[in-house]
């Protein structure tokens, strides 16, 4: 394997790395009128041309609407085209973190258990299963992806019975299928009594000044609304179920559960939720389990709401930020997670760079790492003597710190768990390295 090589001898500290900042109390915008208040991105270091380049990055990918908060308040906001903060625009599977916010909240008024089995709410024979087989269904398996049901059938949105079809015992395989995700619609409905819409609107869209709509379209129930909706639902999330003082969702249990690992099939996977910071995740249409990060620039912590032709909405309890993104892809997955992470690349490279450092253009202060990806042993090699080896996760915690005096040196590594991490390389002569590596 060729050695991993990077002449670049100064790097600006990415916005993943930055170490989380102490916890600041959240703002609310009022729940009544379109009222907002804003930050100013120069608070945060963040330079405008980098955030040209970020803006100029999303208009050439289709992007409609793109919002970003800190501590609650607006410091990125960006329309495109005829796009306008009012247009409404689909969540796609986005969406499907609004279905699982009302599971928790119809389990809360006792309507109903997610352990329960799904046939009570839609009847028996809601699937082709033998009833063996449909009787291990339940509520929990809807929302984690693990009904067994199979995946692979002509029209995987289908929630006819005739197309739900055994394929493994439930919560022995995961695979991302909408049939069974959007018949938990159906399960809220008879459980409480009340249509979607309307259960939506009592319990989560007037108190939070929520607009927006669930529209069936086919076999799908979409939620519409405008972006700034959408970031209000990741306000309310990323101050776990409290809006400004009011807890709607109080069953705390339920909240940690949708937003860590819900099995270990998909460590990536919680309750409709996508989660960053794991040892490895699943993809919609393979059951190859991928190692590392979801999302190998975004922080740790952060977890998001994926939907089709890029939908997303990311939420980053450590550095109190929420951000969205509305619009097309040219890509088409169901899940296009890697446009999420590139997005994360831009957002890493916002802070302004106010070290005076000069990249030369021969290989003087080079510094080599290898091998990349390590198991055991990593090796740094630089042509000026290195005073300084530091080891971070993803996210800016430091993991390891080696005192150095030579141009070679040699980390154990064997300790870590797979996954991708930070090297940064203090030169004798002032510069600064930082590259990634990925342990196996």
């Amino acid at each position: 394997m060729k050695p991993f090589f990077i002449r670049i001898l100064l790097l600006p500290l990415p916005l993943a790395l930055a170490l989380p900042l102490p916890a600041q109390s959240l703002y609310f915008p009022p729940s009544s009128n379109s009222t907002w208040d804003t930050l100013s991105p120069q608070s945060l270091n963040w330079c405008q041309t980098q955030i040209d380049s970020l803006f100029a990055y999303l208009d050439s990918n289709n992007t409609k609407a793109f919002v970003l908060l800190k501590d609650g308040k607006i410091m990125l906001e960006k329309y495109f085209g005829t796009h306008t903060q009012t247009s409404a625009w689909q969540w796609a599977s986005a969406g499907k973190t609004i279905t699982a916010f009302m599971v928790g909240m119809a389990q809360q008024e006792n309507y109903l258990s997610i352990a329960d089995t799904t046939a009570k709410y839609l009847g028996n024979g809601w699937t082709s299963c033998n009833p063996p087989e449909e009787e291990k269904i339940t509520i929990r398996h809807q929302l984690t992806m693990t009904s067994g049901l199979d995946d692979a059938v002509p029209d995987p949105y289908c929630t006819h019975d005739s197309c739900l079809l055994y394929k493994a015992d439930a919560g022995t395989r995961w695979a991302y299928h909408n049939a069974p995700y959007t018949l938990l619609d159906s399960v809220i409905e008879n459980a409480t009594g009340a249509t979607l819409n309307a259960y939506t609107t009592q319990k989560l869209k007037t108190p939070t000044g929520m607009s927006g709509l669930f529209v069936t379209l086919g076999y799908n129930n979409v939620f519409f609304s405008d972006a700034r909706s959408m970031a209000r639902f990741g306000l309310l999330m990323l101050n776990r179920g409290n809006w400004n003082g009011n807890q709607l969702l109080t069953d705390t249990a339920y909240f940690n559960q949708m937003v860590n690992t819900s099995q270990a099939i998909n460590p990536s996977y919680g309750y409709l939720w996508w989660l960053n910071g794991k040892s490895g995740y699943r993809v919609p249409g393979s059951q190859l389990l991928f190692p590392g990060y979801l999302n190998p620039h975004a922080p740790a912590d952060m977890y998001v709401a994926m939907g089709k032709d890029g939908q997303f909405l990311n939420i980053v309890p450590s550095k109190n930020m929420v951000w969205v993104r509305m619009g097309n892809s040219p890509d088409g997955l169901p899940v296009p997670f890697l446009m999420n992470d590139k997005i994360w690349e831009y957002l890493n490279q916002l802070e302004c760079n106010t070290l005076n450092v000069q990249e030369t253009e021969d290989f003087h202060n080079a510094v080599l790492i290898f091998p990349n990806p390590a198991r055991e042993i990593l090796h740094i090699k630089s042509d000026v003597p290195v005073s300084t080896i530091e080891m971070l996760t993803i996210y800016g915690q430091l993991l390891k710190s080696e005192i150095g005096t030579h141009k070679e040196s040699s980390i154990p590594i064997y300790e870590l768990n797979p996954g991708l991490y930070w090297i940064k390389v203090y030169l004798t002569n002032g510069s600064v390295w930082s590259g990634k590596m990925l342990k196996e």
